[in-house]
């Protein structure tokens, strides 16, 4: 002890107490996923608290000089009960919260376990140790300095701890902003206690009384076809009164309220005062109608892809090693689970993260646990070197299962001020992905990134129908959707026969029969990718007018891993989000040859290479009196309109789905006119815009179309700070005022449009600085240098694919498949086992895999 306590004492200055705005890594090594339960456990310094496994401390003794280190180290005390159900064991209780991992929620197989905790001071190089008690017998001041740290550092809250979600609860609801200001109408409306019906029709059951007119009126329909007629929603759309309260769900210690206006489930404060003003004692009233979420959680337990998904009733054999290690679910993380688990079985990935780990975590940085390469190169080694996925003795009594590795570092990080993924509610698989291809190509400038392994460009053709005139055009991407054609599904014998049993259940008052899935042949998917689209309202520079066009969608590469998403979420007649219950038969091969695009074809014009008019009247230019000047030719402003020509309807219908007015008629403008969808869509991707509400003003010659290849718009100079922020990422001066004036020196706008812009920059600022060439000299030019594409040949062969279980994207579950070593296994968060019958055909995003040449 003297030794440890004399080496303790030469270097106790370097030891502090972490204080209020310290991070305290001491659940998890930032470089890997050793624990305080790891057989070496965890060695937390006493200096940045950074905490860390035994084949890491030494090399950031070696780096740092720092020397003092608290090590935690856990021992299992009671062995964990099987979460599985055993003979004689209670009945697993069934779900009565639309929620997982908290009480009454959807179980996550989780049992409190109780460890024995060993806790010593550890110095570096020499590994010397003293008990804590020990250390904190020391002579002042070293003895209390020491004490204050190390019980700091245990009763601090971790790092992980602060951001982790612990559970998923789908039933946490907000007051709503109309509670305290409700407008209820004194137009004498009295309602009885019982026998309610619909004002508009014959239901009896999912009635809603609207709170502000006392309306009694029938709920939206459900999924499956049951449900109301959604005359409650059409009368909100009426009247605008925000609030119903459904019937048979009101009881003394509430109800179910729900909000038109924000569009969601709300908590109601005053809700006996507004019942009152309608005549209901809430104290007298009991239930007789299931909730919202009694009604979720019924149909997603009842729909049977729960159990085909999961292969459920199969005994599945467990599977370990190198490449099977499972992920732990952090409450709502199963969208990230199989995104990532689909992404380590591809070769790029493997390489830049796992190949290249030593040198990725060897880099200095202050806090390896925000750095974006380090946390995703942890992430890979952690799935695929077998470390945490051991096969238990053979003498093992109980089924074999893994406990899997807590993704928690990099799910803080990747969702760090992402207004969906910072949250702990479920997410789209796909966004997911899209959103994280984003992250590696801002991190992975000037090396190896995977993700050229997706990408693909899509060539659109628009042929201007009336003069026969087309354009091309071609845009980066890295999935493709494909629509589901309802109409073309083959047993719609069945489903009209459903359709025909299910009303007759709702007139009788029985429950609705199982619903029917829909079977739709995948080539009919393929075929509604391809098929030429109508264009209404389009613009045509032969015609400097209004026409109609067709656009016809091709490849004009394929890339080496074909990602597609069968569009299975989609919006109902009353623009409410839902998901088709519907059943592929996708290919184990595929060919799309026949789909690549061949550009320009003999015989074939081009649509002129001009803007459409600005949405202003035009400037007058000096010295001729009432015209205005466009793309270098004079026009009367009475040749266009001086205001937006946009399709009033549209904007209306945006409107009712909460989105601001002006927000609504930019997302018709910059779509071209062309409807909902489109415009939908902008709204979506532009929805963290600064700018997003602010009022639609394009004036002046200067306007141009996305395509019309104009230089950047040269506005006010940058901010120099805001050029120097830019240049610090790595970036040149050039670049930065480029992105800068693109984005009207928004500096958060400019980062996002650096990044994804990145590959084609220096070719743009060339292009912009030199002399325009002459027509024939362009004509001469090799093709613009752009992003890399790997093009090859249109045939793959599937190697993983994603699948969601569930009713909607608020709740629900993924898992994915993957072929691996000849044979499908299965990822079900952390349980790993080879799949006896992959669910080919109810998957959500597929990955496919180029055959060689």
């Amino acid at each position: 002890m003297a030794d440890a306590a004399d080496l303790l004492l030469s270097c106790v200055a370097m030891v502090r107490a972490p204080g209020a705005g310290d991070k305290v890594y001491k659940d998890e090594c930032v470089y890997s996923f050793d624990t305080p339960e790891s057989l070496s456990g965890l060695y937390v310094c006493l200096r940045t608290f950074l905490g860390f496994g035994r084949d890491h401390v030494e090399r950031f003794h070696s780096r740092t000089g720092q020397r003092v280190f608290l090590h935690i180290k856990r021992t299992r005390k009671q062995e964990q009960v099987d979460g599985a159900e055993k003979e004689g064991d209670p009945p697993r209780k069934k779900p009565t919260r639309l929620a997982i991992g908290v009480e009454g929620g959807f179980d996550v197989d989780s049992t409190a376990i109780e460890y024995d905790e060993e806790v010593a001071v550890v110095i570096f190089p020499e590994q010397a140790r003293l008990g804590l008690e020990q250390a904190e017998s020391l002579a002042a001041p070293a003895g209390p300095r020491l004490s204050q740290a190390c019980r700091a550092v245990l009763a601090a809250d971790s790092a992980s701890r602060r951001q982790e979600v612990a559970a998923w609860d789908g039933e946490i609801r907000h007051v709503s902003r109309f509670a305290d200001s409700l407008t209820q109408l004194d137009n004498g409306v009295r309602i009885t206690p019982s026998g309610w019906k619909c004002s508009r029709c014959d239901l009896r059951e999912n009635l809603w009384v609207n709170m502000t007119d006392g309306t009694i009126l029938c709920g939206r329909q459900y999924f499956d076809g049951s449900g109301g007629n959604g005359h409650a929603l059409d009368h909100f759309r009426e009247t605008t009164y925000p609030l119903a309260v459904k019937l048979g769900t009101i009881t003394p210690t509430g109800a179910d309220v729900f909000s038109y206006a924000e569009d969601d489930m709300v908590l109601d404060p005053n809700l006996a005062e507004h019942l009152a003003h309608f005549g209901i004692n809430m104290m007298k009233m009991q239930k007789t109608d299931k909730t919202m979420t009694e009604l979720e959680i019924a149909m997603n337990e009842r729909v049977g892809e729960w159990e085909t998904i999961q292969e459920t009733g199969v005994q599945l054999v467990p599977l370990f090693g190198p490449s099977y290690t499972g992920l732990q679910n952090l409450g709502n993380s199963c969208y990230l689970n199989s995104v990532v688990q689909v992404l380590f079985s591809i070769p790029d990935f493997q390489k830049r993260y796992v190949g290249g780990h030593q040198r990725i975590i060897e880099s200095s940085v202050p806090d390896p646990a925000q750095d974006f390469n380090i946390q995703v190169a942890k992430l890979g080694h952690g799935l695929l070197s077998g470390v945490y996925s051991k096969p238990p003795p053979n003498d093992a009594t109980e089924q074999p299962e893994q406990t899997g590795i807590p993704p928690r570092m990099f799910k803080n990080l990747v969702g760090k001020g992402h207004p969906e993924f910072s949250t702990n509610r479920q997410q789209d698989a796909q966004e997911f992905f899209l959103h994280l291809v984003n992250l590696i190509e801002r991190n992975c400038r000037g090396t190896d990134n995977p993700t050229e392994a997706f990408r693909l460009l899509i060539e659109e053709r628009t042929e201007c129908v009336q003069s026969g005139r087309v354009r091309y055009t071609q845009r980066l991407d890295y999935i493709v959707q494909l629509p589901v054609p309802m109409d073309a599904a083959v047993n719609k014998a069945e489903l009209a026969e459903c359709d025909e049993q299910r009303r007759q259940a709702e007139a009788e008052g029985r429950p609705p029969p199982e619903p029917t899935r829909a079977r739709i042949p995948f080539e009919a998917c393929l075929s509604a990718f391809a098929e030429p689209e109508s264009v209404e309202e389009f613009w045509s520079s032969a015609l400097l007018a209004k026409s109609t066009a067709v656009k016809t969608t091709r490849f004009a590469s394929f890339p080496e891993f074909l990602v597609l998403q069968v569009k299975k979420f989609t919006f109902g007649l009353d623009w409410v989000p839902k998901k088709l219950d519907v059943s592929i038969d996708m290919p184990n091969e595929l060919d799309l040859s026949a789909l690549r695009g061949g550009g320009l074809q003999p015989g074939e014009l081009e649509l002129p290479e001009l803007a459409p008019p600005p949405l202003a009247t035009p400037e007058e230019p000096k010295g001729i009196p009432g015209f205005g000047s466009w793309d270098g030719l004079l026009i009367s402003p009475s040749t266009f309109p001086s205001t937006p020509d946009l399709d009033e309807v549209v904007i209306g219908q945006l409107g009712e789905m909460g989105f601001p007015p002006e927000a609504c008629r930019k997302a018709v403008y910059f779509t071209g006119n062309v409807g909902i969808e489109p415009a939908l869509n902008w709204l979506m991707a532009h929805m963290d815009d600064p700018d997003f509400a602010s009022p639609l003003l394009v004036t002046g010659s200067g306007a141009t179309s996305p395509s019309a290849g104009s230089r950047t718009p040269q506005g006010p100079p940058p901010p120099e700070e805001s050029i120097l922020m830019i240049v610090s990422m790595g970036f040149t001066q050039e670049q930065a005022v480029k992105a800068l004036r693109a984005t009207n020196n928004n500096l958060e706008r400019a980062a996002d449009w650096i990044f994804s812009h990145a590959d084609e920059l220096d070719a743009e600022i060339a292009m912009e600085t030199s002399d325009p060439p002459s027509r024939s000299d362009s004509a001469a030019e090799a093709t613009p240098v752009g992003p890399s594409v790997r093009d090859g040949s249109g045939k793959y062969q599937l190697f993983a694919f994603i699948s969601h279980m569930g009713t909607s994207t608020m709740c629900g579950h993924y898992v994915c498949h993957i072929r691996k070593d000849g044979r499908w296994v299965i990822y079900n968060d952390q349980k790993v086992a080879a799949s006896e019958k992959p669910p080919r055909d109810l998957g959500y995003m597929y990955f496919y895999q180029r055959l060689p040449s």
